[in-house]
């Protein structure tokens, strides 16, 4: 199978370029931004709401993803040249900080708009797949993460690394974070849900499906596999993950159950938030 002949330049305006990956970027934000708006009465939030969620979280996203992606596998390079760290048209994003970023944006904004940090975190985490599966659609377009040698009838060569067949594990983080990951989460929070189910499932399903695709896809160069020839540092900052998403989904059983209420008329939309309905609108009851 080809390689798509994708130029990752999507326009170019005299010494302007614009990448497709960084359109993708975009088109994360916009859907979170679409899809929060939609749920935004759950909380008591305003469209105006949303979007000072939105630019939390973008800062949370691009300081952490560049901070992570410095610290955890461009470090020698950071301290050869410390300003490198601004470097980010080079390119260089971490996930794995990028949620540490999103993280501490929903701390300090739940504090601010007074709501529980879970049960902010659940209202977030539905929002997320799409933007990673558009992230992976950007890699795959910048000739990134490519997987390893295999006769697999969709493995293709990658342009620059030779005429063997590779796994395309940009486009299997594609399925697995974005699509599937995206319809699990947002079927699960359409529901009666315990709060923290919903943040515990993306932390746990998000590492089980890197894990498992870091099998095929390859280390980074400059570091190679970290343990045992076969672990890599991809699967070594996934673990946290899952064990944290393991113990949040325990801790959610113990909690009382978030019932989705959907106002009447209008759907899944932001209305009711502004006629009144604050954080305490979202029904909620303990099982017995």
């Amino acid at each position: 199978m080809n390689y798509p002949d994708i130029d990752p330049v999507a326009i170019s305006i005299g010494p302007m370029q614009v990448h497709w990956y960084g359109l993708m970027y975009v088109v994360g934000f916009v859907s979170a931004w679409w899809l929060g708006r939609r749920r935004a009465y759950r909380l008591g939030l305003t469209h105006d709401d949303i979007g000072d969620l939105l630019f939390y979280a973008a800062i949370g996203v691009v300081a952490g993803g560049r901070l992570g992606y410095v610290l955890f596998y461009g470090m020698e390079r950071f301290l050869a040249n410390p300003l490198w760290l601004f470097s980010i048209w080079e390119g260089g994003m971490s996930f794995h900080g990028g949620l540490i970023g999103v993280l501490s944006a929903a701390l300090l904004y739940a504090r601010r708009k007074r709501l529980a940090f879970f049960q902010l975190t659940d209202f977030i985490a539905p929002m997320v797949p799409i933007g990673l599966g558009a992230g992976r659609i950007g890699n795959f377009i910048n000739h990134e993460l490519p997987g390893r040698v295999s006769d697999l009838p969709w493995a293709m060569p990658f342009p620059h690394m030779g005429p063997e067949p590779r796994h395309p594990s940009a486009l299997y983080e594609f399925a697995l974070e974005g699509v599937v990951l995206f319809a699990v989460l947002w079927w699960i929070s359409s529901r009666p849900r315990r709060r923290g189910l919903v943040s515990g499932l993306f932390l746990l399903l998000y590492g089980i499906f890197r894990f498992a695709v870091e099998f095929v896809r390859l280390p980074d160069e400059h570091i190679g596999f970290i343990a045992f020839g076969w672990v890599t540092m991809g699967m070594l900052l996934t673990l946290p993950m899952m064990a944290a998403g393991m113990a949040l989904v325990l801790w959610s059983r113990r909690q009382g159950i978030e019932a989705a209420r959907v106002p009447a008329q209008h759907g899944e939309s932001t209305h009711g938030a502004k006629n009144g309905a604050g954080p305490q609108a979202v029904e909620s009851y303990e099982e017995r």
